[in-house]
């Protein structure tokens, strides 16, 4: 029955396909979940949290359980196998291409994730046993808030700490310890996070956002969406689209509660909030920077903003209802 539904889920269109893991497969499925075309999953058991997103061409296929915690993303072209469990946790991404052998229990805590064509392996062996050969089964652990760059190779048993950084093509042997920027084949650390990351305080946080802002019009606005006439000061952007006129504006945290824009009747307007003063109305668009939080809209320019800052800042904003 397993084989059979995981065919059936390959050829459904995507809207069904959530519907059919939960009536069929007796998967518990969240709200907003998204299985692409010539995607399928398999499991002994199937839990995919709100707005989880496995992407096109993407195959799972485990005998042990599988988790996709909220708002994660597997992407395109992913292939997925093994005996074990797979528990990826909220907010996760793992990118294009990406290999994950789960014959032992692979796990990934909150907001972390894998590159483009990762690898996780988690037994090795080819060469008989009995003949002198090594061979290892064994579990990879991945802590929270760690990021591991295109294509990193993780050997079976490896456990990496919270808050580290894997940098491109390393082959990680061995455990690494929480907060460590680590690379090379075998990997090594070659310095402590604290020593990488900067420390932002609110008025350089109001900086980074401006620079968010230039970024989202020469990128977004200009070469996605198409859109040549746009107003840009410091803190605001003005522009139609689709003829609607839109304000996206940086809310300071030098901001006061008696200074807070107030927008034209014709215009939407569009908030990066960076200030405790900020009380949204009802119908306003905003992204709380103060604990990366967002109420889910069906707006364009909201939905093209948040694809924005996840995919070039690393900023994953928790989607309210």
């Amino acid at each position: 029955m397993r084989i059979l539904l995981f065919g059936l889920l390959f050829v459904l269109p995507p809207f069904l396909k959530p519907w059919v893991l939960r009536r069929f497969g007796g998967a518990r499925v969240g709200k907003h979940v998204s299985i692409g075309w010539f995607a399928s999953i398999a499991a002994r058991e199937i839990e995919l949290g709100d707005y989880a997103a496995v992407r096109a061409v993407t195959l799972i296929r485990l005998d042990g359980a599988f988790r996709l915690g909220r708002q994660s993303e597997i992407s395109n072209f992913c292939l997925i196998y093994g005996a074990s469990d797979l528990e990826i946790g909220d907010q996760c991404y793992i990118g294009p291409q990406g290999l994950l052998n789960c014959d032992e229990p692979v796990r990934m805590g909150y907001y972390s994730a894998l590159g483009p064509r990762s690898m996780v392996f988690t037994h090795g062996s080819f060469l008989p046993f009995t003949q002198g050969y090594w061979v290892k089964l064994a579990g990879v652990t991945i802590g929270s808030h760690v990021w591991c760059a295109a294509g990193v190779f993780l050997h079976p048993g490896v456990e990496i700490g919270d808050e580290c950084f894997v940098n491109s093509r390393s082959v990680v042997t061995q455990s690494i310890p929480a907060g460590s920027a680590v690379e090379g084949n075998p990997a090594r650390v070659v310095q402590a996070m604290d020593a990488v990351r900067r420390k932002m305080s609110p008025r350089r946080v109001d900086a980074a956002l401006q620079q968010v802002l230039r970024d989202f019009a020469r990128v977004t606005l200009e070469r996605e969406m198409g859109i040549t006439a746009i107003v840009r000061e410091p803190n605001r952007l003005a522009f139609v689209w689709n003829g609607k006129a839109y304000a996206v504006e940086i809310v300071a945290s030098t901001r006061s509660a008696q200074t807070l824009p107030v927008r034209a009747a014709s215009e939407r307007g569009v908030y990066l909030v960076n200030s405790h003063h900020y009380s949204p109305s009802s119908d306003a668009i905003w992204f709380n920077l103060l604990d990366l939080s967002t109420r889910a809209s069906d707006d364009a320019v909201h939905e093209a903003l948040r694809i924005f800052m996840q995919r070039y800042f690393g900023m994953r904003f928790t989607l309210l209802d």
